[in-house]
Parts: C-alpha cells; sequence; structure tokens
C-alpha cells in the first residue's frame, strides 16, 4: 500500500513516540513534563498545515509550532516541523526513489529564501527550546539578515538539525534511513527498527540538545554509553528481548533530565522518508 504524503507523515510522527526512546517521550515511558498523548495531538494538528501547497516552507513551520503551542502549550515538535517541512516539500516534487528524493531535497532547500528565515526565527521563538542560548551572528533572538541557508550553515557546528539543512540531509539519508530499512528487513518491524535508528544516532552523533544544555563532556559521555547500548541491542534476535536493557538506559537517562531530544528529531525523519520511500 503507497501512503499519500499525509499519511506517511503523521503515520511517522506516531511511529516516533511509539518507540521506546531511552530518555525521550514514548508509549513506554513519559518525561520531562511530557506524555505520549502531548506528542500525537502535536501531530494531528501541524500535519495538515506541514502538507498544506502552495504555502513556503517559513510558514508551515511557524504555522504548524503556532497551532501545536495552542493545543499542547508547550514545544513538542520543533525538531521534527524544521525536519518534515523540507522532505514534504521534496516528496510534492517527485519521491519514487531515494535518489530522486534526494535530488528535489537539494532544489527545495537551495531555493528557501530570506522570508523562510523570518518565519522559522519567529518559529523558534514562539517554540522557546531549551538551552538555545545565544549566537554571534544571526541570532535567533533578532530578525535574521540572511538566506534561511546561510544562517543554518552557521548554526550546524552546534546542531545536528541545522546541519541536515547544510549538508542536503547526510545523516537522515544515510544513517538514519538505511538503519530502518536493514533492521526492519531483518526483525520485519518498524517500530523496532526505529529503536534501533534512535540509539545509532545518539551513539554516533553527540546529542545537541543535551550538548547545549549540559556540555560536550556529558554528551560525550552519552555517545559513548549508548554505543555499548546499540551494539548489544541490535546484536539481538529477538529486539523486544531487550526491553530490560532500554528501560534501565531510560531511568539512567531521565533520573539526571537527559534529554536526547534531537536524537529523536532525527529519527522521525528517517522514519517519514523510510515511509515515503517504502
Amino acid at each position: 500500500m503507497n501512503l499519500t504524503i499525509e499519511q506517511a507523515v503523521m503515520a511517522s510522527f506516531e511511529g516516533e513516540v511509539k518507540a521506546f526512546k531511552p530518555g525521550n517521550v514514548s508509549s513506554y515511558a513519559d518525561g520531562h513534563d511530557m506524555t505520549t498523548q502531548d506528542f500525537l495531538l502535536s501531530a494531528e494538528v501541524s500535519t495538515p498545515i506541514l502538507c498544506k501547497q502552495d504555502t513556503g516552507l517559513g510558514e508551515r513551520v511557524l504555522n504548524s509550532v503556532s497551532a501545536t503551542r495552542n493545543a499542547v502549550s508547550c514545544n513538542t515538535n520543533l525538531g521534527m516541523l524544521l525536519l518534515f517541512a523540507p522532505i514534504i516539500m521534496a516528496a510534492d516534487l517527485g519521491f519514487e526513489t531515494i535518489d530522486k528524493l534526494s535530488k528535489n531535497l537539494e532544489v527545495t532547500l537551495s531555493s528557501l529564501t530570506k522570508n523562510d528565515a523570518n518565519h522559522i526565527f519567529k518559529a523558534i521563538r514562539l517554540a522557546n527550546p531549551g538551552g538555545l542560548g545565544r549566537a554571534e551572528e544571526q541570532d535567533v533572538a533578532k530578525n535574521p539578515s540572511s538566506s534561511l541557508l546561510h544562517a543554518m550553515k552557521l548554526a550546524s557546528k552546534r546542531d545536528s538539525i541545522a546541519l541536515q539543512y547544510s549538508n542536503n540531509f547526510n545523516e537522515v539519508l544515510k544513517l538514519g534511513f538505511l538503519t530502518i530499512k536493514n533492521f526492519d528487513k531483518r526483525w520485519n518491524s518498524v517500530k523496532w527498527s526505529t529503536v534501533s535508528c534512535y540509539l545509532t544516532f545518539m551513539a554516533s552523533i553527540r546529542d545537541s540538545h543535551i550538548e547545549r544544555k549540559f556540555g560536550r563532556e556529558i554528551a560525550e559521555q552519552i555517545k559513548i554509553k549508548s554505543g555499548i547500548i546499540v551494539e548489544k541491542f541490535n546484536n539481538s534476535s529477538d529486539p523486544e528481548a531487550s526491553i530490560e536493557l532500554l528501560r534501565g538506559f531510560d531511568r539512567e537517562l531521565k533520573t539526571e533530565n537527559y534529554n536526547p531530544g534531537t536524537s529523536a528529531d532525527l529519527t522521525a525523519a528517517s522514519l517519514l522518508v523510510y515511509n515515503l520511500i517504502n
């Protein structure tokens, strides 16, 4: 069954929150003053806005953040919205193969304007994500004086979501999508393959959300620990048998209030690509 773009978007929001992601909110464990219901409600209100054709990327993200704030009064999905919007607009141009989607992403990203930057900066201020800090150039607290792509390139050294804009979603298309594809083939379960994707991101890239809030050293320690966890998890013939391993890691992270939010966002975007291509 081929999903429409809107169905794929909704399935990806839902799939991300249903997968057990240690340290993050999922149907297995709430956390950080947010519930699964908050995420599902956010998905419901933002999906049609994100998929509204003939609206610019910045506008789609800003309107989705606004609808989310009205629905759940907190920032559940800013990172996902920033990653989903370009993928959706690229998919509008065609997504028969991963190469086609990748080429269309290039087209989409290169056509972003200063107007998109204005909307995105407003969206970030409205969502008010944790640990944002200040930047020397193109600080989101002020109005942008450059294109969105230039602003994202400046932020890409400290933020993995901004990095996707500047490297044509390299980590999402190569690392995330392929992890879900390979493990779904092996386990015949998109849900557990999504968990593998999340742990793979945690083990491969220091989580920018954690690094912003707690510093580089803590983020690096969590990355190393995630490497041990993902190896054990990926080696199991039945991923469900590793639930206690995941529960222990989840408790460990949440006790210290460490939330690998960026890893979760990259996972959701990888799942969207998989749902579209598959």
